[in-house]
């Protein structure tokens, strides 16, 4: 996943959603209504070079995919330059994806044709698809997979990174998870705690999570602890000056061990409460903490 260009307060923002039929664009433009941005959907691209002066200043989402009038990816590419050259925009290329299994998955519980496959398998629209707009999302600025996403968390990702003037510096989201259920697919860095003592072998702190204080005491006296932590929020300090100086505006940080319940837990807790004594803004979320398994 690569980063959205940072905000500029002088210009109109522009972002043009697109991807694969099932990831998500419908939910992804609520989404952007919601922060601000003016959504339209399945514009014909043949009017978007007439935007310009007509659309003012508000800022834009606009919803493209294989649908839309004349769609094909050398129009939108060709779309976006003359968006970002003649019109005046800042314009974005948002692609959502999501893995085959997914997808499929989402027509059948919505008992929907998929639109390359209307009376063939959904499989083969999909493969299909992702052959047609294999340059389009290589193209793109910014590439969500949605796979593991309920709205709150598309929500939560299209704010951080295409928030609106008014919202400044690098927000930070820190989230645990079980290695056991996979990497969170939208994170930017990803840390491996199965290295520190494991509370699962514990009887009395087995049942407790890592944000209980007996159990945060047992991590936390691992001799390898303070020297860890001390190197990670080191390693932080020198990234994320950068990060900020490159655009980027929103930053995920991903912790993991077995089963995200005791050590992830407990140093993406101390690693948000590190991000808020230095002013950062940060939301953290336990992903897999109330899950079945061991850490």
């Amino acid at each position: 996943m690569t980063s959205a260009p940072g905000n500029d307060e002088k210009l109109p923002r522009l972002v043009l959603v697109t991807g694969m039929s099932g990831a998500g664009r419908s939910s992804a433009l609520k989404c952007f209504e919601d922060i601000g941005y003016e959504a339209v959907d399945n514009m014909p691209l043949a009017l978007l070079g007439a935007l310009g002066p007509a659309a003012g200043s508000r800022p834009l989402a606009i919803g493209i995919d294989v649908r839309t009038r004349n769609f094909d990816v050398a129009s939108v590419r060709e779309a976006i330059a003359r968006l970002s050259s003649e019109s005046g925009f800042v314009a974005s290329l948002v692609f959502l994806d999501a893995t085959d299994e997914v997808l499929r998955r989402r027509f059948t519980e919505t008992r929907r044709p998929h639109p390359l496959a209307i009376d063939r398998p959904v499989g083969d629209g999909i493969a299909q698809e992702r052959r047609l707009l294999a340059g389009l999302r290589d193209g793109a600025d910014f590439v969500l997979d949605t796979s593991d996403l309920v709205p709150g968390d598309l929500r939560r990702i299209l704010a951080g990174h295409f928030a609106l003037a008014g919202a400044s510096g690098l927000s930070v989201f820190v989230q645990s998870f079980s290695y056991r259920h996979g990497i969170p697919r939208e994170a930017d860095l990803v840390f491996d705690v199965r290295f520190l003592a494991n509370p699962h072998y514990e009887p009395d702190l087995k049942r407790l999570s890592g944000l209980d204080q007996a159990c945060a005491a047992f991590i936390a006296s691992d001799t390898a602890w303070a020297p860890f932590f001390d190197a990670l929020t080191g390693l932080l300090d020198v990234l994320l000056p950068g990060y900020e100086r490159e655009g980027k505006s929103y930053l995920t940080i991903a912790v993991g061990c077995t089963g995200g319940r005791h050590r992830s837990v407990f140093v993406a807790d101390r690693l948000a409460a590190w991000f808020g004594d230095a002013g950062r803004k940060v939301d953290v979320l336990h992903r897999d903490m109330d899950k079945e398994g061991r850490t």
